[in-house]
């Protein structure tokens, strides 16, 4: 419960943290923040108050509800939240994810059509949402975990690539909460990335990568996921970790969330400064006007790991 409550409320904490920042340039966190543990971090700015979580957060609590309101896992359903979620004007919705809901395609159909229209869809929005649907599959292993995850992107993400980083997210949170190294499991977690793919993230992965080095901005999928892994091995803490995403500028809140889903699953929810999580809350469109605080979060952590029966 530790190492999973860390993992749903990191994650949120992170894109808390980020949303102000984001599309800014790197370093202004730390411009602004110089020093660790002064607080006012969770500052809010722009569309966000201090300490809202954006569509990241909102996305995850809706998969999550699906998960355990149906027993498992039900695509229609968590589908038709992301409609409805959708139609509630959300503050912010990706343009990807967007061109998807509101098209008039069923489930299995509208991120296909997508992906044939544009030939663009590895965003890092599937990415984003996934430390709770992380958390749930955790006990099924490797390969159910994984599979899991590709299908949950697929719902909006036409393109196996951006399929393939929410697997890979999937599988490092279950070792981090059987209390493994999700590092040291690198090669092996990649050894079960599909083929097709497997260079392009074994390259973001590396030990000796930078974001830096990045060939795309962070909002595609790969240095999304390889700045935070970057930040989770650059770092000793979750709050440095998290310091670390957010100072790389650009998709800020995103790289953040991903980073602090990893980061929460290793370190644990009393590793997250209460400073960070006392002003967390998390408006939901799409849920009969629910704000979602630290106790809700919680609750649904708890709620993920009970497994609760129920239609398939």
């Amino acid at each position: 419960m530790e190492r999973a409550a860390g993992a749903v409320v990191g994650s949120a904490v992170g894109d808390a943290l980020g949303a102000p920042f984001e599309f800014g340039p790197a370093g202004a966190f730390s411009s602004r923040f110089p020093w660790p543990g002064t607080g006012g971090e969770m500052c809010g700015g722009g569309v966000w108050a201090p300490g809202e979580a954006t569509d990241d957060t909102q996305m995850a609590v809706h998969v999550a509800a699906s998960l355990v309101e149906r027993g498992g896992l039900d695509l229609p359903d968590v589908f038709d939240r992301f409609r409805r979620w959708a139609s509630d004007r959300p503050k912010d919705i990706g343009l990807q994810t967007r061109d998807v809901l509101s098209r008039r395609l069923p489930w299995d159909r509208a991120a296909d059509a997508h992906f044939r229209a544009t030939g663009r869809a590895a965003g890092n929005g599937a990415l984003m949402r996934a430390a709770t649907s992380a958390v749930y599959f955790a006990p099924d292993g490797r390969p159910a975990t994984m599979e899991a995850a590709r299908r949950i992107a697929a719902l909006t993400h036409g393109d196996p690539a951006a399929w393939e980083g929410s697997a890979i997210f999937h599988d490092l949170v279950r070792v981090a909460l059987d209390g493994g190294d999700p590092l040291a499991a690198l090669p092996d977690v990649l050894a079960a990335v599909h083929p097709v793919h497997r260079e392009r993230y074994a390259v973001v992965l590396d030990p000796g990568w930078h974001p830096g080095r990045a060939t795309e901005p962070n909002g595609a999928v790969w240095p999304c996921l390889g700045s935070a892994v970057w930040a989770l091995r650059t770092t000793g803490g979750f709050e440095d970790a998290v310091r670390a995403a957010v100072d790389l500028g650009g998709d800020t809140d995103t790289v953040a969330a991903v980073t602090g889903g990893l980061a929460g699953a290793v370190y644990g929810l009393d590793a997250i400064p209460g400073r960070w999580t006392d002003p967390l809350h998390v408006p939901l469109p799409g849920g009969g006007g629910a704000v979602l605080t630290l106790p809700d979060l919680l609750d649904l952590t708890h709620r993920l790991l009970s497994r609760p029966t129920g239609p398939a």
